[in-house]
């Protein structure tokens, strides 16, 4: 059976690097927007009682195939990994998941934060988030504990925090820290520049310690 994309995302990630790693690590906005097709507010009846939600998606822009082994960038870029055992692209269905939480919905339109996905990623299927079942808190994170270990300290300086929007800073900041670079690269006078929303934010990396340099 053939499936279809019922709704697409919009937020100010407009490219792939400076998407957060995962779901959850970032708080900033997005808008889940459906195809006329399926855009029927009965849909979402109740769904305003849940706080997230998960959303299956397309990894619409890797162009990626299948691959049996991956290199996940958070170990080097020089360890293989079994792609089942990875959240990589190299599958063979590019389908991803992710859970975000849900801020509010307004005329069928669903607000959320926490998202991993690039503006217009086409998303397949929403489902409520389910604490109960969908939590483990004992589970292992297995070799990807590797992906979450240490934040940045950012400094972003003041005239050019101002260039983004209020709503956006909080999130932007918490991107940073994430460290948005590939694992193997560690060169402190290189210049990183990627796009979000309308603006181009560049910065560099020394230690433990990201400045940004210009925001045009």
């Amino acid at each position: 059976m053939e499936i279809e994309p019922i709704a697409f995302i919009e937020n100010d990630y407009t490219e792939k690097f400076g998407i957060p790693r995962q779901s959850g690590l970032v708080e900033l906005p997005s808008r889940i927007v459906f195809v006329d097709k399926y855009s029927d507010e009965n849909a979402l009846r109740g769904l305003e009682d849940f706080t997230h939600i998960w959303l299956i998606w397309e990894f619409s822009e890797a162009n990626a195939g299948f691959s049996p082994t991956v290199r996940p960038p958070r170990l080097g870029g020089n360890v293989r990994k079994g792609v089942f055992a990875t959240r990589s692209p190299f599958r063979p269905n590019p389908l991803g998941l992710s859970v975000v939480k849900l801020e509010r919905i307004e005329r069928g339109v669903i607000m959320v934060s926490d998202a991993d996905l690039m503006n217009g990623t086409p998303i397949y299927d929403i489902k409520p988030y389910l604490p109960y079942v969908d939590s483990i808190p004992d589970a292992s994170n297995g070799w990807a504990l590797a992906e979450h270990s240490g934040v940045l300290q950012v400094e972003f300086p003041e005239k050019l925090l101002w260039l983004i929007s209020e709503e956006n800073r909080r999130g932007l900041i918490k991107l940073l820290s994430q460290d948005p670079r590939p694992q193997y690269q560690n060169d402190p006078e290189r210049i990183y520049t990627f796009t979000f929303g309308k603006r181009e934010v560049s910065f560099r990396v020394d230690g433990e310690l990201l400045t940004v340099v210009d925001v045009k």
